[in-house]
């Protein structure tokens, strides 16, 4: 038997081996291939493809091509955040705390960067570099934070940089139709927030918040007008998702 053993391929062991991959998935795995290979060889295929040519390019990139920062920002766009909010934030050492992560403080600011950010893309779009400079320096009719949640989804260490957005939305608690909801919606308006991290090509940090129209020159919350109010319902359209990435 030691003999046999020895022998490999010629011996009892080969030849249950032979058996076993003709008669297994695998052996018909590698069939299929075979045959596959095949078509693409025989120039009668619709498959073929002639000695020294390339096949067409993939309409779609694979997903390892794209960058990080690419990445992030067709995530984002497909979730519906704006593009006029995006806003890079690098991560430095000091960042973090004793935990050896970036402190949640942190986050604070980071949605609160890209915010601005944010305001001043919509004084722009409501009128011109006057207005972009007016809503960031309380002047006139601007937007003022009354709340927010962050959900904090997995944590963040140097290097890295990271891509905050934000969308407007409804609001789950809002009554379609009723008095006071068509009240509010003219004077506040939900926005959702995301952090994706380049290095680990996800979403963090997610936050929910309420801003409010406010006259600064009355310190009163105010109806902006229909221009605004139609510039946000429009922004609460774009892309084709509603929510964030789950971590694991």
């Amino acid at each position: 038997m030691n003999a046999l053993l020895r022998r490999g391929p010629r011996g009892i062991l080969g030849a249950a081996s032979r058996a076993v991959h003709r008669n297994s998935p695998l052996g018909l795995r590698h069939s299929s291939v075979s045959a596959l290979l095949d078509r693409f060889r025989d120039p009668t295929s619709p498959f073929h493809l002639p000695p020294g040519t390339v096949g067409p390019d993939s309409p779609d990139p694979p997903a390892e091509d794209l960058s990080p920062a690419d990445e992030g920002r067709a995530k984002l766009l497909e979730l519906g955040y704006d593009p006029d909010s995006f806003w890079e934030q690098p991560i430095v050492w000091g960042d973090h705390d004793s935990f050896q992560h970036v402190n949640n403080v942190r986050y604070i600011r980071f949605f609160e960067s890209g915010r601005i950010h944010w305001m001043r893309a919509l004084g722009h779009e409501l009128g011109g570099p006057e207005k972009a400079e007016a809503m960031i320096k309380g002047k006139g009719v601007s937007l003022i934070l009354k709340s927010l949640s962050v959900d904090f989804k997995r944590p963040v260490v140097y290097p890295d940089t990271l891509l905050v957005a934000h969308k407007p939305h409804r609001g789950s608690a809002s009554r379609v139709g009723s008095d006071v909801s068509a009240r509010q919606a003219k004077t506040h308006f939900h926005v959702m927030g995301a952090i994706w991290s380049y290095a680990q090509r996800r979403i963090v940090t997610e936050s929910d918040s309420v801003l409010v129209w406010y006259d600064y020159d009355r310190l009163t919350k105010c109806d902006p007008g229909e221009a605004a109010v139609a510039m946000i319902e429009r922004r609460m359209n774009l892309g084709s998702g509603s929510g964030g990435q789950d971590s694991p």
